[in-house]
């Protein structure tokens, strides 16, 4: 067990080769244990990775936590249509920087848990979405795929196995949207992103028309090391629901930004020792624990345990574990404000409380930052939040408004303050409606 000031020391899992020379090269990968797990895999039957998966308990790392081996299980087991494997890279979370980094460092562990997945799911195709932004990224991970060509890792008849995969890399157009899995099918076929209605789900009619399964960078890199060193090692780390180590990207007012892998459950106060504690030692404020769509915790919450139940628990979400952290110094309701509108502005526009939802927080929010602000414009933010939570197309509308939401309820004094300088400034607008100018 560890304490609170001082963590239990980590044997890195997935970041274990980051540091190697030219760790992102073939030769530096099969020196350090790469490729062996496909070995293994591609002697069993695609039921028995799907099984062993599942047994180790491993959950979506691109933020929702779906266990990944009952999503694996939802593909049909005929192939009476192509199986698609699309892998999520898109990455585009405010504060998330996991995935990039990792295939950066280490693109053939992700693309061997590629190939253990697809061949698990009966897939031939496999593609990576990559965000489009991130250029040398696509070119790291092109050249990864060449090298598995040429090493007979990837095309037909892998390794004398019989089994035929095809990996393509595609630029993404640079949509915040696209990392909802549904709008990330649109834009790959060709067409603007937004996301479909659900049912039916990918794995029923994804990728044109045919069974899908979508999965985050972080979640298929970590399949490789559970077929070599079994479920039970796996659970090893972690808790009993959310086994397994994490990337937690730490990011804002500490004193060594990055990525930290440590097991799931561990806490902001032992990552914070990880990176060096609060920079400049001024006092923390309030942080996220998985990106700015999920709602913010304060320095009360620092004990709280980073995995998917305990930050459910204590009224946020894990998400994609992109820790930013704010010091004292920071405005509560400019970070909020700044936050909204990139919302606003990604916004796909398909549904109604999303688009005007997001429009008319922003206007309120900037407004009052000016100094403009009325005490009912609180209760306005408010009531556009409970609009849109639970009615958008997707979540991106819930994302929005967890910000607002959390931050008005632990630090409504501070958009009150706002308020008052307006009153005394502006004596006559007290009971002005919100949005009516004098």
């Amino acid at each position: 067990m560890s304490t609170p000031n001082k963590p239990a020391p980590v044997t890195p899992v997935l970041t274990k080769r980051w540091l190697s020379p030219n760790s992102w090269s073939i030769r530096t990968y099969e020196q350090l244990e790469g490729y062996t797990a496909i070995r293994k895999a591609l002697k069993g039957t695609p039921e028995q990775l799907v099984e062993l998966v599942k047994a180790s308990g491993l959950r979506g790392r691109g933020g929702a936590g779906f266990p990944a081996g009952v999503k694996w299980s939802f593909m049909p087991p005929n192939e009476d249509k192509p199986h698609y494997l699309v892998i999520n890279a898109d990455e585009g979370e405010p504060g998330t920087c996991k995935d990039i980094p990792l295939m950066m460092a280490d693109p053939h562990s992700l693309i061997e848990g590629c190939i253990i997945a697809s061949y698990a799911m009966r897939a031939h195709h496999c593609f990576i979405y990559v965000r489009g932004e991130a250029l040398h990224c696509i070119r790291r991970l092109n050249a990864a795929v060449r090298e598995a060509y040429d090493a007979g890792y990837l095309g037909k008849d892998i390794l004398g196995s019989g089994y035929d995969l095809d990996i393509v890399v595609h630029a993404g157009a640079g949509a915040y949207i696209c990392g909802e899995e549904t709008a990330l099918l649109d834009s790959l076929e060709g067409r603007r992103g937004q996301p479909r209605l659900k049912p039916p789900f990918p794995a029923a009619a994804g990728l044109y028309a045919a069974p899908t399964t979508v999965n985050n960078v972080e979640t298929i890199a970590s399949v490789p090391f559970i077929v070599n060193g079994g479920s039970d090692w796996f659970r090893t780390m972690g808790t009993e629901k959310s086994p397994g180590p994490k990337i937690y990207s730490i990011s804002g007012h500490v004193t060594n930004p990055g990525q930290y892998e440590a097991p799931l459950g561990t806490t902001l106060r032992e990552l914070l020792d990880m990176a060096g504690g609060m920079k400049d030692g001024v006092p923390l404020k309030f942080w996220t624990p998985g990106g700015s769509s999920t709602p913010m915790f304060t320095a009360e919450h620092l004990d709280v345990p980073l995995d998917f139940e305990g930050a459910a628990e204590a009224g946020s979400m894990l998400g994609t574990t992109a820790v930013m952290v704010f010091n004292e110094t920071v405005s509560v309701p400019w970070a909020v404000m700044k936050w909204t509108q990139f919302y606003e502005h990604e916004s796909c526009g398909k549904c109604t409380p999303c688009r005007e939802g997001t429009y008319w927080l922003t206007g309120i929010l900037e407004r009052m930052v000016a100094g403009e602000g009325t005490e009912s414009d609180i209760d306005t933010l408010l009531d556009i939040c409970d609009n849109i939570l639970g009615r958008s197309f997707c979540a991106l509308g819930d994302g929005a408004v967890s910000p607002i939401t959390s931050g008005i309820k632990y630090f409504r004094n501070e958009f009150l303050a706002l308020c008052e300088k307006n009153r005394k400034r502006n004596p006559e607008l007290v009971g002005a409606q919100p949005g009516v100018q004098s």
